[in-house]
């Protein structure tokens, strides 16, 4: 079974050669198997000089000093670290914060839980290209704004913000800004001290590390410290206690010290795919573009789709591992919420599709992406129930019965239409905007009745039919709307007889 193109780098990067290469030998290496705090024998000491090497990579990616830096689990916990940690210290100073609510959940939930614990909380909305200007974020702080946490590059439409001139404004007020450059460490050129960033978050497997590392930047003039989150050994200046791993450290330095080299090269070359492809669909009816056309990093595509259904949409791209949204969400039916605060309806949101390109892809991959993607949204949308009905000649006598129920802002809208001959259905279509249960449930529908009368449409017990078919109970309600559609085919057969 051949795998699908792989087209969700936002989401997570292979892992490079030389970061495995760089983790097996430490994996491999005797003299690196001691733990790197235990500083009283020459092997801890040994293992502490890599993992400072690795610390002094990952500073030199953001401009930063080595001292700066402080290993994590990834980006997730150094949101929570930044956030919680910066505000819990500076309490005495205001319980004020400022975010965007295009935010990456980390951040979103961090700020959320501090607002259960009594901080105030502003939520900057974003135009309908994703951006925030300094001006707003000036407009939104207060006397006791105490940090002002924005993204550098989103993580579902890849729109980049104006991290420079928002930090500009942070640092005239004597503000905290804290970054979450998830998706732009090893992307976009990244200095702390020019930003005006006062703590960075980044995380190993976005730039083509190993899962399970990231980093947190803390600027050491301006921040000293914050709250640690977790208690023990006092590793990590106390900040992040718990033996460090030096394998993952290693490879997180190498991943960063590559990326540094490489900015230029990839940032071209994604880029050039991402036109590439977008040049492709942008002349498809109805593909609209989700972000900021101008201020985009290079690696990420978001399109929304008009006239399909988004789960039936994903199901048709199963040759392209692409996403419906963030990767930490995109496994539930929740339609995106930062296209819902760019102004996409649920719908649209539902029906985007998020491309992602890095070193490995090909020009190659993007052309058989653009055929499949363009394929699948042809097919979906010669089935639409908001196109005529596509019935074979009517035999003679034969009477035209239609019915309807649902609609696409529902998210199932299910038409049946059909030739009546002598009490019977002689020809039954159903046109479906719906999941691909629901497109199951209408073909095995138009199966059974085929040839039946009456009391075969009427007896139809929607419910059993998903049990025969395995369709979860939870898309009962879609199930429903089947049966309220046969209802109304039965209704217009009475009023024509």
């Amino acid at each position: 079974m051949s795998l699908p193109i792989y087209l969700d780098y936002a989401a997570s990067t292979p892992v490079a050669t030389e970061v495995v290469d760089a983790m097996t030998v430490a994996l491999r290496s005797p003299a690196l198997q001691a733990n790197p705090s235990a500083g009283t024998h020459a092997a801890g000491r040994q293992a502490a000089v890599v993992v400072e090497l690795a610390r002094a990579q990952v500073a030199g990616l953001i401009g930063a000093d080595p001292d700066e830096v402080i290993f994590t689990s990834g980006a997730t916990e150094a949101d929570n670290l930044a956030i919680i940690g910066a505000a819990r210290f500076r309490e005495a100073q205001g319980r004020h914060l400022v975010t965007a609510l295009t935010e990456h959940k980390a951040v979103i939930e961090s700020v959320r839980y501090l607002a259960r614990q009594g901080w105030r909380v502003t939520w900057l909305k974003p135009d309908a290209g994703g951006r925030i200007g300094p001006d707003a974020v000036l407009a939104a702080l207060e006397p006791e704004t105490v940090l002002v946490s924005i993204m550098h590059v989103n993580n579902e439409t890849g729109t980049i913000q104006d991290v420079g001139g928002i930090g500009s404004v942070c640092r005239e007020r004597g503000v905290l800004l804290h970054v979450d450059a998830a998706q732009s460490a090893g992307r976009l050129p990244i200095d702390v001290r020019d930003l005006h960033i006062d703590l960075l978050s980044l995380s190993g497997h976005k730039l083509y590390g190993p899962k399970g590392v990231g980093a947190l930047f803390i600027d050491r003039e301006r921040v000293r410290r914050v709250e640690p989150l977790l208690f023990g050994g006092g590793q990590e200046r106390g900040l992040r206690p718990g033996t460090l791993a030096t394998h993952q450290s290693i490879g997180l330095g190498e991943a960063c010290r590559l990326a540094g080299e490489r900015l230029v090269p990839d940032r071209s070359h994604v880029t050039g795919l991402r036109d590439d492809l977008w040049s492709r669909l942008r002349d498809v009816p109805g593909v609209l573009l989700n972000g900021d056309p101008e201020h985009t990093a290079g690696h990420i595509l978001n399109v929304s789709v008009e006239g399909v259904e988004g789960e039936s949409l994903h199901a048709g791209l199963g040759e392209l591992a692409v996403a419906s949204g963030a990767a930490c969400t995109s496994l539930t039916d929740e339609p995106s919420y930062v296209l819902r605060v760019l102004g996409r309806s649920a719908t649209l949101a539902r029906s985007s599709v998020r491309f992602s390109f890095g070193r490995p892809t090909t020009r190659a991959d993007i052309e058989r992406a653009a055929g499949i993607f363009v394929r699948t949204v042809d097919s979906l949308r010669r089935q639409s129930p908001a196109l005529p009905p596509r019935l074979p000649e009517p035999p003679k006598g034969a009477m035209l019965v239609r019915g309807e129920a649902g609609s696409a802002e529902a998210g199932t809208w299910v038409v049946f239409s059909g030739w009546v001959q002598d009490g019977r259905v002689s020809h039954l279509e159903a046109q479906v905007f719906g999941c691909p249960d629901t497109r199951l449930a209408c073909d095995r529908v138009v199966h059974l009745l085929a040839g039946g009368g009456r009391a075969q449409i009427s007896g139809l017990d929607p419910l059993a039919l998903g049990q025969t078919l395995g369709i979860p109970l939870a898309k009962a309600g879609r199930l429903l709307i089947i049966q309220d559609a046969l209802r109304n085919c039965l209704a217009d057969w009475d009023n024509g007889s």
